[in-house]
Formats: C-alpha cells, sequence, structure tokens
C-alpha cells in the first residue's frame, strides 16, 4: 500500500494538494492502468504503476501521458506523480464523465493510491470503479456544477473544505464538501462545491487509507 505522509485523522486534510492535468474525454480503466506487456507486472505494484494514466489525455495541450511541474519542466504522468509523492506532495486528478468506465481493474485504482492520488474529482464516475476508489482509499468526488471542470488547471493547489467532517460523522455530517483551488502563478482562490457517495464503512476506509488498512487495524485490537 501507498506510504501516508499525511496524518488522515487531521483537521486540513488533503491541504495544499495539486491538481495533475485534467484529463480529457474517455479514461478507462486501460486509461489508467494499461494491460498488454504490462500484465507481467501485476504482482509488483512499484513497476506496474509505471504505467498510471498513461493512456490519459492533458485537456490543456491535447498531449497523450504529459505533464508539467509547477516550472513548467515535463514529466510523463506517472513520474511526475512519483516525484511529488517522493517530496511528501498529494495529489489528484480532475477528470470529465463515467471516469472509471470499462473492466473492473483493481489496479486502476490501487495505483494512483500508490502513486499518492487522494482525490478523484470528476464530472461523473463509473460505479465499480467509484466503489473501488474507496476501497482504496481514494475519494471520489463529483462536480455539483459540471462547468466548474474547466476552473481548474495542473499544478493549482488544493484544500478541502468539509471532508474532514464528513469522514468522522460517517457520512453523516450536514457538511457540503467543497474545493478550496489557489490557482498556481496568479494565486486567486475559490471554492468548488463537489458531492459525495462516502457511506459509514467507505469513510472508515478513507480515514485509514485503505480497507485493507481497516482490517489490519481491527485485527491488532
Amino acid at each position: 500500500m501507498a506510504d501516508h505522509k499525511t496524518h488522515l485523522l487531521h483537521k486540513h486534510l488533503y491541504k495544499n494538494t495539486k491538481w495533475h492535468p485534467n484529463l480529457h474525454r474517455q479514461c478507462t480503466t486501460d486509461t489508467i492502468s494499461a494491460a498488454g506487456p504490462w500484465l507481467k507486472y501485476k504482482g509488483h505494484l512499484p513497476n506496474i504503476s509505471a504505467n498510471t494514466l498513461i493512456g490519459a489525455i492533458n485537456a490543456a495541450t491535447g498531449e497523450t501521458n504529459v505533464a508539467y511541474d509547477t516550472d513548467s519542466s515535463t514529466y510523463s504522468i506517472p513520474e511526475l506523480a512519483a516525484k511529488w509523492k517522493a517530496a511528501g506532495t498529494e495529489w489528484l486528478v480532475v477528470a470529465e464523465e463515467n471516469y472509471g468506465e470499462g473492466s473492473a481493474r483493481e489496479h486502476a485504482a490501487l495505483q494512483p493510491r500508490y502513486l499518492g492520488g487522494r482525490i478523484i474529482a470528476a464530472k461523473s464516475f463509473a460505479r465499480i470503479h467509484e466503489t473501488n476508489l474507496k476501497k482504496q482509499g481514494v475519494v471520489p468526488l463529483t462536480f455539483k456544477d459540471k462547468a466548474d471542470y474547466d476552473r481548474i488547471d495542473a499544478c493549482d493547489a488544493v484544500d478541502t473544505v468539509g471532508l474532514y467532517e464528513v469522514l468522522i460523522s460517517a457520512g453523516q455530517a450536514d457538511e457540503e464538501v467543497r474545493l478550496r483551488v489557489t490557482k498556481n502563478g496568479s494565486g486567486e482562490v475559490f471554492e468548488i462545491p463537489m458531492k459525495h457517495t462516502l457511506s459509514k464503512d467507505q469513510c472508515g476506509f478513507i480515514l485509514a487509507g485503505s480497507a485493507l488498512n481497516l482490517l489490519a487495524k481491527k485485527a491488532n485490537k
């Protein structure tokens, strides 16, 4: 499982998270975790994670598997994710409709989490993949207003607002989850309202880092 450099039971959950490039068009489980020759690495998470999102299209540039850091240096998407993880910087993805459609490939949820991904913000999700993300400790959020997808750019910094309250209340808090975005460069700050579908058990998965982490914690009591 992923290294946890952020203490999850902290009021400023996911503070100063960075955005990867907005993903354009379909983002299937094969886009997120390619099959073919990569399947030989299925039992080795560090190796197979090198294919994470390599089929994704950068919405800003139209390039496939190209991401830019804050200094405009160029990386593949998994390279930049690994760089940010090594620096202790968590990140999230902005996606369009039906993120995670296709085969129920659990590595498509596990790999982003391993590389430090904490949130997927999308216009909509494929149902099975949305569930798999929660099991791996990744928070799936959908835009209340889908037009807000276009308000976020790569390398903007993000804080969550209200997510901590939702999680510690096991999903029962009457609290709107928002993303507080600080624009890279200009420093402009604004908030985007989001929706979640987190159940009581799924909130436990997120707080523990994954479903397996929660089970291990209970087993050790």
